[in-house]
């Protein structure tokens, strides 16, 4: 055993993880019988964190487990200030940062933790950064904080501590969901939040503990302090037995990332994350399907290739025996599955072609009415907070709000494009995932030209994302200007947004308009003579207004500002410059 004293006053013990080392643990003190601590196992492929009052009679029970069995490597924590707020927090911290880095398969099953808070956690937290700098001196990690934070496996990872409503509402779908399974009932639950509020999350997460509920041991000793503890216990188990359970993503890119989350994680797979076409042609039916980001379910119109018009008739005429036009990506889900958790905020539709604004307020209206209606808060993703959420929509509505200030949310607007350029690769450079946005009001040259610039602005050339795949993460992605399309769903630090041509301001009239000719998304724009749908002007205001109220509100850190429409500019610098 090893182990030396740090000046914040913790020690990493070192022992093997064998029947000889546990049994000798009872020798080596208190702090092994009756001490709060977090420790690690783990060999070159696999790890597990935990906390325990008992290390000693823990690592018996550990012995015993014979998914633990190929582990080796023991280390123990111990601080003589640690309580078991401290350790649970601590071990949440792991877990996290094992998962995010993806070194490492992580064991650990999802009974919950809530981000709570406790005496002195500040001072905690600067203990656990030096916990994790030691064991990243020892090799358990590769990159730093900062760098897995800014991750995608840490960003949609299960392993989250959800905040309160967050956790609220994952107890309160579960326990709705265990009883209609009980009794037989089916139904569809709405979890309805703003941009940043947590729904991929909530749904990853959910993911995770039900499977983890599915494939629990009855044997093991589970954690009573544990936020879904009870959940494990006899009867959950049973009831989820030959349970199939699918995440319906409509989003190519988001639903990329996600796979790949879902490949590092155990009890997950990629083949869980299905698009909607994905479903259509699957087999049999599900027991449960989870679908992130349902106002992304489209309605009958001209895909955005003729396979996919052929595949949308016939998975019509498969579920259903015709092909009725009324038929929507959201009847596909509901006739292939028993249960339906909807997670959806009708303010993040950005074409024509999702489903329409009608048919999302009557899906929450009619959960409200069944008690299946959950409400996400809590804004995670900006510092400016739900508060700056709302502003941002309402600058962008008819009822523009009072000036406001967002403390210290670093809110800028610029009249140099370069400038602005010149300050998101300083902000990259700084904290990474810093990147140019903009509305989808230029052509598309370089798609098929790759030395052509599809943005001029006063000099400045530029080209659109070279890739819809996780575009984010693309080496150069910090010399492209990201699209609606690659964005959506994801966090940056800063992002830069430009507003093109596209929308506009009548100074006269003083109110918002589009110029349709300016506007590039072909499929944002496109009527659907299928439906005998011909879109107004004021139809395509909403998506248009929608696109750049999410580009808005990628920025955890901060959102800068360009707008290439002069009387618009002028309009907006009220609402976005610096207000005193």
């Amino acid at each position: 055993m090893a182990g030396a004293l740090n000046m914040t006053g913790f020690k990493v013990e070192h022992l093997r993880f064998s029947s000889t080392a546990v049994r000798e643990m009872k020798t080596l003190g208190d702090k092994f019988t009756n001490w709060p601590v977090v420790y690690t196992l783990n060999n070159a492929t696999k790890i597990y964190v935990g906390e325990t009052l008992n290390a000693s009679a823990r690592m018996n029970q550990h012995q015993a487990s014979t998914e633990k069995a190929d582990l080796t490597s023991l280390r123990v924590v111990v601080n003589e200030t640690f309580n078991k707020s401290a350790c649970l927090d601590l071990e949440s911290f792991l877990i996290r940062l094992f998962a995010g880095e993806g070194r490492y398969q992580v064991l650990n099953r999802n009974e919950g933790v809530t981000d709570r808070d406790y005496y002195d956690r500040d001072e905690y937290r600067k203990t656990f950064q030096e916990v994790f700098e030691d064991l990243r001196s020892e090799g358990l990690f590769q990159r730093t904080i900062p760098q897995i934070e800014n991750s995608d496996l840490f960003k949609f990872s299960p392993f989250k501590a959800l905040n309160h409503d967050q956790a609220t509402a994952v107890e309160d779908i579960l326990e709705g969901l265990f009883s209609d399974i009980e009794s037989g009932s089916s139904g569809t639950i709405v979890v309805q939040g703003d941009p940043g509020t947590g729904k991929t999350i909530v749904a990853i997460y959910m993911m995770k503990l039900l499977r983890d509920i599915q494939n629990s041991d009855p044997a093991e000793d589970y954690d009573s302090d544990s936020l879904f503890s009870d959940f494990f216990l006899e009867g959950h188990r049973e009831l989820l037995q030959g349970f199939r359970i699918g995440l319906v993503v409509p989003q190519q890119s988001l639903r990329d990332s996600i796979r790949k989350v879902f490949k590092k994680t155990p009890l997950l797979a990629p083949a869980m994350v299905l698009s909607p076409f994905d479903l259509g042609a699957i087999e049999g039916k599900y027991d449960l399907l989870i679908v992130d980001e349902s106002h992304r379910l489209n309605q009958r119109a001209n895909q955005p290739s003729g396979p996919q018009n052929k595949k949308f008739r016939e998975i019509n005429e498969k579920l259903f025996g015709s092909d009725h036009l009324s038929y929507t990506q959201l009847d596909w889900i509901r006739e292939k599955s028993t249960h339906q958790i909807l997670l959806v905020d009708s303010a993040q539709s950005v074409r024509p072609a999702d489903l329409p604004e009608a048919v999302l307020n009557s899906l929450i209206n009619n959960s409200k009415l069944d008690a299946r209606y959950y409400r996400l808060f809590s804004q995670m993703r900006v510092r400016g907070g739900a508060d700056y959420v709302d502003y941002v929509r309402a600058v962008l509505s008819p009822a523009p709000p009072t000036p406001t200030s967002f403390g210290d949310y670093d809110l800028r607007f610029f009249d140099d494009i370069r400038i602005m350029s010149d300050q998101i690769t300083l902000r990259e450079s700084e904290t990474q995932l810093a990147r140019l946005v903009a509305g989808y009001a230029w052509e598309w040259k370089s798609r098929n030209n790759a030395t052509a610039f599809d943005i001029e602005i006063d000099g400045s050339e530029f080209r659109w994302n070279q890739t819809q795949k996780d575009w984010i993460n693309t080496a150069g992605s910090i010399n492209e200007v990201g699209s609606i399309h690659t964005v959506q769903g994801y966090d940056l630090n800063y992002a830069g947004v430009i507003v093109g041509p596209d929308l506009r301001f009548d100074p006269v009239e003083q109110r918002l308009y589009i110029h349709r000719a300016s506007y590039f998304d072909k499929k944002g724009k496109e009527n659907n003579p299928k439906l005998g749908i011909t879109y107004s002007d004021g139809d395509l205001l909403r998506y248009i207004t929608n696109v750049y109220a999410v580009l808005m509100t990628r920025g955890i850190l901060g959102t800068y500002v360009y707008v290439c429409d002069r009387p618009l500019r002028e309009y907006l610098r009220g609402y976005l410059s610096e207000i005193k």
